[in-house]
């Protein structure tokens, strides 16, 4: 293509509209990649409004199951596993303490692995079964680890209690005979800020001696 001196284009080269041709192809170009960028995107949101089942902003019904009955509820999209169990259903056993999922406090089970219920939705939480510190004992019987907490003193101020009692009694439930170490590693998510972590350990290593027993009584209740 015929130039001047430097590269640029003739003026004879440029419209009246002050578009050259080289300039002209580039425009071409990024318009034709933003057309076809637009019409993938109108595609996804056609297949997604084709699949998608809409959501809130407003409470949706939904069934949770917890300790082992069913409870339907209706919560908006937003709340947190943790605010359902408290403020919905009444399970004020679980504690939201830092409410960001950094000291534990509220942990339950979904299918009996533990996790911080305040970084959680109750939406997500489907057909998994929650497991809450009101769940654990068996009618008057209380569980290993809630006895062996009373028993060695491992509570002062009490609110990172329940959720240190879900995370020892889920270590139990897939390592029945663990060491120090193994409860030390279990609890390394649970803050305690009374420190009283010496008698946590001894109170679930005592608890894994009494399990077997208490496994019993529940199948004969």
């Amino acid at each position: 293509m015929p130039k001047e001196e430097g590269g640029r284009e003739r003026p004879e080269l440029i419209s009246k509209h002050g578009l050259g041709r080289r300039s002209f192809l580039r425009g071409a170009g990024l318009t034709a990649a933003g057309g076809a960028a637009l019409e993938g995107v109108d595609l996804i949101a056609k297949e997604t409004s084709t699949h998608a089942i809409p959501v809130g902003p407003g409470r949706v019904p939904m069934a949770l199951h917890i300790n082992g009955k069913e409870h339907r509820v209706a919560l908006e999209p937003r709340t947190t596993l943790a605010d359902a169990l408290r403020y919905d259903l009444g399970l004020t056993g679980t504690k939201i303490v830092c409410d960001r999922g950094a000291c534990s406090a509220c942990t339950v089970w979904l299918d009996k692995t533990p996790v911080n219920s305040c970084m959680t939705l109750a939406i997500d939480v489907g057909s998994r079964r929650v497991t809450t510190i009101e769940g654990l004992a068996s009618g008057d019987h209380l569980h290993p680890v809630q006895a062996a907490f009373i028993k060695h003193d491992a509570l002062q101020c009490g609110f990172c209690t329940p959720g240190m009692i879900m995370s020892c009694a889920a270590l139990l439930e897939r390592n029945p005979h663990p060491d120090v170490k193994d409860v030390k590693l279990a609890t390394s998510g649970n803050l305690c800020r009374c420190g009283t972590y010496p008698k946590v350990f001894d109170a679930t290593l005592e608890a894994a001696e009494l399990r077997t027993n208490f496994g019993k009584s529940r199948q004969g209740a």
